[in-house]
C-alpha cells in the first residue's frame, strides 16, 4: 500500500533486515548471530544514527523473524519486498538463515527467532532439509507460519487430494493409480481406445494424468480421437513454453499417478495465493494447456491478470488455508461450468509482482506476529482498526454506448464434398460385428471409431481375398463396392475418427430395390444395409479461413486496432484472462464444424500450435436437441412434402412459365428468378450437366491412362482413383434408367465441382467453369427452396430447425443486462482500465448451412420490423433477397449496447443492431454481386459527440489500448471485414495498418488481411511491410536447398505473392521444382494458383439494421419461440390439404438429404460511402471448454433450461 500507516507500523522507514553472522564474523561478513549479540548490534548502532532525525532508535525487545528457506527464495524479489515492508512495523526484526548453515550447521546452531518463515522447495542443486527445520521448530518452539510438518503432504498429491476431500473442497473427480508390488490391488489400469479404468473408475477422453509426486510436473492430458487424439504434456516453463503437443495417445506405463476428469477451464487457470484465513489475492493467467505458449510482458514476467473471488472462492481459500495449517499458501482453482475446483495446492507461495500485495502480505504478517506474540513479550500493541479490503464500487459514464454482448452464428470453412456409399450385406461377419456392438437393440449401429472402422476393414480385405481366390464363392457383396469400402476406410493410412462412419441398418427381409445403384430384385432373408460416409472435412484453406476471420473479428471489440506484446490487433487480448470477457463458443458435433471452431478461437486469441487442444479446452460441443445439429425429427414431413413439389416442378421438360415463377418464387427473390431465367427448361439444363459429367469422368480416366499421371496428388491428399470414383457416382446416380433426374443429387454436383474449381484447377479439365456456371444456377434453386417454398413454409421449416438456438439467443440478451453477478476485474487494479466493473459477453455458435438458412428466414420472415414502415429494413431485405449463396463462413451477428445516459428504465437504454456476412467470396465472376450499405453500427452517429473520462468508447484514456490517437481511430472505424477494391477473386484479408502502404485515406482499400495469400510468418516479422526482390530472394532462398536452383532465370520472375504460396503449397512447389530440374519453362497453370491452395477472402459485414431497442428484439423472439408449436401444426395442416393430391409418388420416393453444397456469396466490394465508428465495450479474455457442452436441456418438457454459467 502506498501509505504506510496504521497502528502496527514503525514511523521510521529505514527496516531493521539482517542475515545472522557467525561468531568471528562481522555482520557484513554474512554470518549469523545470537539474539543477544544481534541486540548489541543494534545499540552500537544507535550511536551512529542520533543524528538522523527520521530514525527511531529500537526498542529494548524486538521480534524476531527468522526466514529459513533455500537461497534462492530467501533472496527473491517478493520475498524481499515483503521483508522490507515487514521490517516497516516498529517492533519486527527480520533475520535471514543462511543455505549453508541450513544445510551444514545443526540447527542449534541457526540463528534464533520468535517467529519462523519456513518452507521446502528445491534449491539450484540441493533439496531443503525439511527434517531439520522440523527438529529446529520442536528445539527453539518459535510461533510457525507455515506448519512444518503438513509440508510433507503437501508434496504428495494423493495426501493433498485426501484432505481436500476430507474438508468438503470441490475437486475434479479422480482415481489414484499406485504401482507398488506391495499393494497390488492399487494398481488395477485398463486402457481403452478413448477411456481409461482405473481400479474400476471410468475416465473418458480428455483426461489429465498427474504423477503423485508433487514435485514433478510433467502432467499429461490425454485427448479423445473424436478431437485428434494425442496429448498436451505439461512442464516446469522452459524460456516461453509451458506445455507442448505429442501425437501419443498411450497412458504411461511406469510410475504411479493420479487420473482425473478434465475440466473446461475457460482457457485460463486461478492462482490464489493466501495470507492467513482471511485474505486472499487472486490472479488468472493464460491455460499452459491451451497452446504451451507463455505470454509475457516487456519485461519478460509471465502475464497474469488480478481477478475478483467469488464468495464461495474466498470460504474456499479459507478452507484451504486451515485445513493445510499453511499461512501463506498458493493453489490452483479451475472455474469451470459454473463452479470452482482445487486441483492443486503448492504450500508458500507469493505474488510475483504486485506491489499491493506486497503492502498486503507484509501488513496482514505483521499483524499476526504482533497479535501473537505482544502480549508475550509486554510489547504496547493493538490491532489496527482500519478494513483490511475496502470495498470500491467502480462507475461509468460517458456519452458513447458500451458494447455489452456479441453473438454470432458462423457456418463451418471450405470443407472436401461430402460423399456416401450404400450397399446391402449378407456376409455372416456383417452380422456378427452388428451384434457385437448392440446393433439388435435399436436396429441401427454407427462405427465412427477408429477400432470399430478397422474391423470393418477387416471384413471388407478379408472377403476380396477370398474373391481373388475363388471366384465362384457364395459372396454376395458386389466386389466394386467392397472395393470402395476397402479403398475409402484406408485413405490417409489412420483413422482420424472424424472424417469417415459407418451405419448399418438391420433389414428383415432385405432391401427394395430403390436406385441406380440396384442391378437385381431383392433377395429372400434378413440384410444390412451398410451405408458408408467420408469426405466433408475441413481442408486446410478452411481452416485459414476461420482463423483470419477470428483475427478480423477482434476489431469488432474496443481496442481491437491496437497493438500488445508486438501482435498487431491484439488489443482485445490485453485483459486475457480477466474474466471481463464472458466468451463462450459452442459447435455442433461435426468435425467440421468443431476444427472450425477451434480455428476461429486460434485466431481470435492469439494463440498457436494444434488445433485438438484449443478444441478440447475452447470448443463446447453444442448436441442439445438439435441447437446447433439437424437431427429434429418434427421436420421430416414439411420438408419432405416441400421437397416433392420442388422434385415435380424441376421434372418439366418445358421452359418455365410465369405460373412456374409463382409457384417457385412467390417471394419474387431476385436471386431465384435469376437462376431461374439461366436455367429456361429445367430438364434440358440437367441433360446439360449430365453430358458435361460424363465428359468430366472420360477426361479423368484417360488422365489415369496416362504415366504421367499416375502418382499425381490432388488437392487435400486425394488422388485421380478417387476423384473419378466421386464423379462416376454421381454420374450413375443423378439420372436413373428411366431418364428421370434426380434432383436431390443436385447439391451434391455443385459441392463437388465448386470444390475441384476452387482446388483442383491446375489439372486444367475442359467444361469444368460451365459445369459450374449451370449447377450453380440449379442449386441456387434447389438449395434455398428446400427450406421453404413459400413464406409459411419457411417459418415453419426454420422453426423446427432453430428452436433451441433462438431461445438461447433470447437468453443471451437477457442475461447480459439482467445478471451482473459475474467475474470482475479487482477494482483495486483497475487504474487505466475503463469500466472495470463492466463485462462483455461473447456467445459464438458454429453450425452448419441448415441453420444458418433457417436463422435468416426467422429473422426475414418472422415479423421483426414492416418493410413498408422501416426504409433501412427494406433496403436490408432487397439486399438478403439477392443474395443467392451462404457460402461457407456465413455470419449472423447480433450486437447489443448499452447507453449510461439513458434511464435504466428506458427503451432506449439497450440498444441492439444486425449484420450479416454471406461468407467467402466465389471462384468466378464477381461482376453481379449484390451491393449492401456497409457496416453500419449507431454508435458511428455519436462519433462528433465529445466523451467524458472513463468512456468505454474514450480509447485516449486506455493507453494500452491505443494504436492510434482516438482522431485518427474514428476516422478509419470500419468493419471488421472492410471490403476492398477487387484486386482478384481470391483476396485474403490483411493487417495492414492504417499508415501502412496498405492504406488509403481516401477509404478505399483499409483491409485486414495481405492480399493473394495467407499471411506467411515472414510477413508477420516483417511489420506488413512490401516485400522487394531481396526479400523474395530470401523467401525462395528458404524453399531450395540447391544454389543451382536459386540461380534459374525462370525464378527471376517469381513475385511475393507466389513465393508466399510456395510457402503453403507443396503440390505447386513440387511442380516448379520438377520445371526448374529440367530446365522447362514454368507453367502457366503455375500462375494460376488462386485455385490450388489459396483462401478466399470473406465478404465484410453488412448492416441489416442498427436501431433496434432490445425490447423490440425480446419481444420478437419471444412471439417467433412461443408461436412455433402453434404455426408448426397449422401449416402442416394446411399443406395436408393442399398438396396430398400433388405430393403422392413423390413423398417416399425422393428423399433429399440436408443440402450438401454452398458456394460462394455475394455481397458489395465498394468501400463504405462514409467514416465508421467501432463499437464500445470494454474487452477482455479467453474463455474455453470441454468437449461436452455443460448447458443441459430437459426432454421432457418443451422449455428449453441452459445452466447459469452459459
Amino acid at each position: 500500500m502506498s501509505e504506510t500507516g496504521g497502528e502496527g507500523w514503525g514511523q521510521s522507514g529505514n527496516p531493521t533486515f539482517v542475515f545472522g553472522y557467525e561468531d568471528r564474523q562481522g555482520p557484513e561478513e554474512g554470518g549469523m548471530k545470537n539474539e543477544g549479540e544481534m541486540r548489541k548490534g543494534e545499540e552500537e548502532g544507535q550511536e551512529k544514527e542520533e543524528d538522523n532525525e527520521d530514525y527511531d532508535s529500537p526498542p529494548e525487545r524486538q521480534i524476531v523473524v527468522g526466514v529459513c528457506s533455500m537461497m534462492k527464495k530467501s533472496k527473491s524479489k517478493p520475498m524481499t519486498q515483503i521483508m522490507e515492508r515487514l521490517c516497516k512495523f516498529e517492533y519486527i526484526t527480520v533475520v535471514i538463515f543462511p543455505e549453508e548453515v541450513i544445510l551444514n550447521e545443526p540447527v542449534d546452531k541457526w540463528p534464533l527467532c520468535d517467529c519462523l518463515i519456513s518452507f521446502h522447495s528445491k534449491g539450484t542443486n540441493e533439496r531443503f532439509p525439511l527434517d531439520k527445520a522440523v527438529e529446529y521448530a520442536n528445539l527453539r518452539n518459535p510461533l510457525l507460519i507455515n506448519d512444518l510438518n503438513m509440508q510433507y503432504y503437501i508434496q504428495d498429491r494423493r495426501e493433498v487430494y485426501r484432505i481436500l476431500q476430507e474438508e468438503g473442497i470441490d475437486l475434479p473427480r479422480y482415481a489414484v493409480l499406485t504401482r507398488d508390488p506391495d499393494r497390488p490391488e492399487e494398481c488395477n489400469l485398463v486402457e481403452g481406445e478413448d477411456h481409461v479404468e482405473v481400479n474400476g473408475e471410468v475416465f473418458p477422453k480428455p483426461f489429465v494424468e498427474k504423477p503423485v509426486c508433487a514435485e514433478d510436473h510433467n502432467v499429461y492430458i490425454y485427448y479423445p480421437t473424436s478431437a485428434g487424439g494425442g496429448s498436451q504434456r505439461l512442464f516446469r516453463k522452459i524460456g516461453s513454453r509451458s506445455s507442448v503437443y505429442s501425437p501419443e495417445s498411450c497412458v504411461r506405463k511406469t510410475g504411479s499417478y493420479i487420473y482425473e476428469e478434465f475440466m473446461p477451464t475457460d482457457g485460463t487457470d486461478v492462482k490464489v495465493y493466501t495470507v492467513g484465513p482471511d485474505y486472499a489475492h487472486a490472479e488468472a493467467r493464460k491455460s499452459p494447456a491451451l497452446d504451451g505458449k507463455v505470454e509475457r510482458d516487456s519485461e519478460g514476467k509471465e502475464i497474469r491478470y488480478p481477478v475478483m473471488l467469488t464468495a464461495m472462492e474466498k470460504l474456499v481459500a479459507r478452507k484451504v488455508c486451515l485445513a493445510f495449517k499453511q499461512t501463506v499458501c498458493g493453489f490452483d482453482l479451475l472455474r469451470a461450468n459454473g463452479h470452482s475446483f482445487v486441483c492443486d495446492v503448492n504450500g508458500f507461495s507469493f505474488v510475483k509482482n504486485s506491489m499491493k500485495y506486497y503492502d498486503d502480505c507484509a501488513k496482514v504478517l505483521g499483524n499476526m506476529v504482533m497479535r501473537e506474540l505482544a502480549p508475550q513479550f509486554h510489547i504496547p500493541w493493538s490491532i489496527p482498526m482500519e478494513a483490511e479490503d475496502i470495498p470500491i464500487v467502480p462507475t461509468t459514464s460517458g456519452t458513447m454506448m458500451e458494447l455489452r454482448c456479441v453473438i454470432a452464428i458462423i457456418r463451418h470453412g471450405d470443407r472436401t464434398p461430402k460423399q456416401k456409399m450404400k450397399m446391402e450385406v449378407r456376409h455372416p461377419l456383417f452380422f456378427e460385428l452388428f451384434e457385437k456392438y448392440g446393433g439388435y437393440k435399436s436396429g441401427k449401429l454407427k462405427l465412427k471409431k477408429p477400432k470399430q472402422l478397422q474391423e470393418v476393414l477387416d471384413i471388407a480385405r478379408l472377403l476380396l481375398a477370398e474373391l481373388g481366390q475363388h471366384t465362384d464363392c457364395e459372396i454376395e457383396e458386389k466386389k466394386g463396392k467392397l472395393e470402395q469400402l476397402k479403398t475409402v476406410l484406408e485413405m490417409y493410412g489412420h483413422f482420424s475418427g472424424i472424417n469417415r462412419k459407418v451405419q448399418l441398418t438391420y433389414l428383415p427381409n432385405g432391401q427394395p430395390k430403390a436406385s441406380s445403384e440396384e442391378e437385381e430384385g431383392p433377395k429372400e432373408g434378413p440384410s444390412l444395409l451398410l451405408v458408408l460416409k467420408w469426405g466433408g472435412e475441413l481442408t486446410p484453406a478452411g481452416r485459414v479461413q476461420a482463423e483470419e476471420l477470428g483475427r478480423a473479428f477482434r476489431c469488432m471489440y474496443p481496442g481491437g486496432q491496437g497493438d500488445y506484446a508486438g501482435f498487431p490487433g491484439c488489443g482485445l487480448l490485453r485483459l486475457h484472462s480477466t474474466y471481463r470477457h464472458d466468451l463462450k463458443i459452442y459447435a455442433s458435433d461435426e468435425g467440421r464444424v468443431q476444427m472450425t471452431a477451434a480455428a476461429f478461437a486460434k485466431g481470435l486469441l492469439a494463440l498457436e500450435g494444434e488445433l485438438t487442444p484449443i478444441l478440447v479446452q475452447m470448443v463446447k460441443s453444442a448436441n442439445m436437441n438439435g441447437m446447433l445439429d439437424s437431427d429434429s425429427e418434427s421436420l421430416t414431413d414439411c420438408q419432405q412434402r416441400v421437397k416433392a413439389r420442388l422434385h415435380e416442378i424441376m421434372q418439366k421438360d418445358q421452359d418455365f412459365t410465369e405460373a412456374d415463377y409463382e409457384k417457385l418464387a412467390p417471394t419474387g427473390s431476385p436471386s431465384l428468378v435469376n437462376s431461374m431465367k439461366i436455367i429456361g427448361n429445367p430438364v434440358r439444363t440437367c441433360d446439360q450437366v449430365y453430358t458435361l459429367i460424363q465428359s468430366l469422368t472420360s477426361q479423368i480416366r484417360k488422365r489415369l491412362e496416362d504415366p504421367k499421371s499416375a502418382d499425381l496428388q490432388l488437392y487435400h491428399s486425394e488422388t485421380l482413383e478417387l476423384m473419378l470414383q466421386r464423379w462416376s457416382k454421381l454420374e450413375r446416380d443423378f439420372r436413373n434408367k428411366s431418364g428421370r433426374y434426380d434432383i436431390s443429387k443436385i447439391p451434391d454436383i455443385y459441392d463437388c465441382v465448386k470444390y475441384d474449381t476452387q482446388h483442383n484447377a491446375t489439372l486444367g479439365l475442359e467444361d469444368t467453369l460451365e459445369l459450374f456456371r449451370l449447377s450453380r444456377a440449379l442449386a441456387d434453386i434447389v438449395i434455398p427452396q428446400e427450406y421453404g417454398i413459400n413464406k409459411p413454409e419457411k417459418m415453419d421449416i426454420a422453426q423446427a430447425y432453430c428452436l433451441p438456438l433462438m431461445k438461447k439467443i433470447q437468453l443471451d440478451l437477457q442475461r447480459t443486462h439482467e445478471d451482473e453477478a459475474v467475474n470482475k476485474l479487482h477494482p483495486l487494479y483497475s487504474r487505466g482500465v475503463m469500466s472495470p466493473g463492466r463485462h462483455v459477453r461473447t456467445r459464438l455458435y458454429f453450425t452448419s448451412e441448415s441453420h444458418v438458412h433457417s436463422l435468416l428466414s426467422i429473422f426475414r420472415y418472422g415479423g421483426l420490423l414492416d418493410e413498408v414502415k422501416d426504409q433501412q429494413w427494406k433496403q436490408a431485405m432487397d439486399y438478403l433477397s439477392a443474395v443467392s449463396e451462404l457460402n461457407y463462413m456465413t455470419q449472423i451477428v447480433i450486437m447489443l449496447y448499452e447507453d449510461n445516459n439513458k434511464d435504466p428504465g428506458s427503451e432506449e437504454r439497450f440498444h441492439v443492431e444486425l449484420h450479416f456476412s454471406p461468407g467467402v467470396k466465389s471462384c468466378e465472376d464477381e461482376e453481379n454481386i449484390p451491393l449492401g450499405f456497409g457496416f453500419r453500427p449507431a454508435s458511428a452517429e455519436n462519433q462528433e459527440k465529445q466523451t467524458n473520462q472513463g468512456s468505454l468508447e474514450d480509447l485516449s484514456q486506455d493507453e494500452p489500448d491505443r494504436a492510434l490517437p482516438l482522431s485518427e481511430l474514428i476516422s478509419i472505424r470500419r468493419s471488421p471485414m472492410i471490403r476492398n477494391r477487387k484486386t482478384s477473386s481470391m483476396e485474403v484479408l490483411s493487417e495492414t495498418s492504417p499508415t501502412s502502404p496498405g492504406y488509403s485515406s481516401k477509404g478505399a482499400s483499409y483491409r485486414l488481411f495481405p492480399s493473394c495469400s495467407r499471411q506467411s510468418p515472414e510477413i508477420k516479422q516483417t511489420g506488413l511491410e512490401p516485400l522487394d526482390e531481396h526479400h523474395v530472394a530470401q523467401l525462395l532462398k528458404g524453399l531450395f536447398t540447391d544454389p543451382v536452383l536459386l540461380c534459374c532465370p525462370s525464378l527471376a520472375s517469381l513475385d511475393r505473392a507466389m513465393a508466399h504460396h510456395l510457402h503453403q503449397c507443396p503440390y505447386h512447389l513440387r511442380l516448379l521444382m520438377n520445371c526448374l530440374v529440367s530446365g522447362q519453362d514454368l507453367p502457366e497453370c503455375l500462375y494460376g494458383f488462386e485455385g490450388c491452395s489459396m483462401v478466399p477472402s470473406i465478404y465484410p459485414l453488412e448492416t441489416l439494421h442498427n436501431s433496434l431497442s432490445l425490447k423490440q428484439v425480446d419481444e420478437f423472439l419471444n412471439a417467433v419461440c412461443e408461436d412455433s408449436s402453434d404455426a408448426h401444426a397449422k401449416t402442416m395442416k394446411a399443406l395436408s390439404v393442399l398438396f396430398d393430391t400433388s405430393s403422392q409418388g413423390y413423398g417416399q420416393a425422393h428423399t433429399y438429404p440436408p443440402p450438401k453444397a454452398l458456394s460462394s456469396s455475394e455481397t458489395p466490394v465498394r468501400p463504405p460511402t462514409r467514416p465508421l465508428c467501432l463499437s464500445s465495450g470494454p474487452p477482455s479474455t479467453v474463455s474455453s471448454a470441454g468437449p461436452s457442452s455443460p448447458t443441459s436441456m430437459n426432454s421432457s418438457t418443451p422449455a428449453i433450461h441452459f445452466s447459469f454459467s452459459e
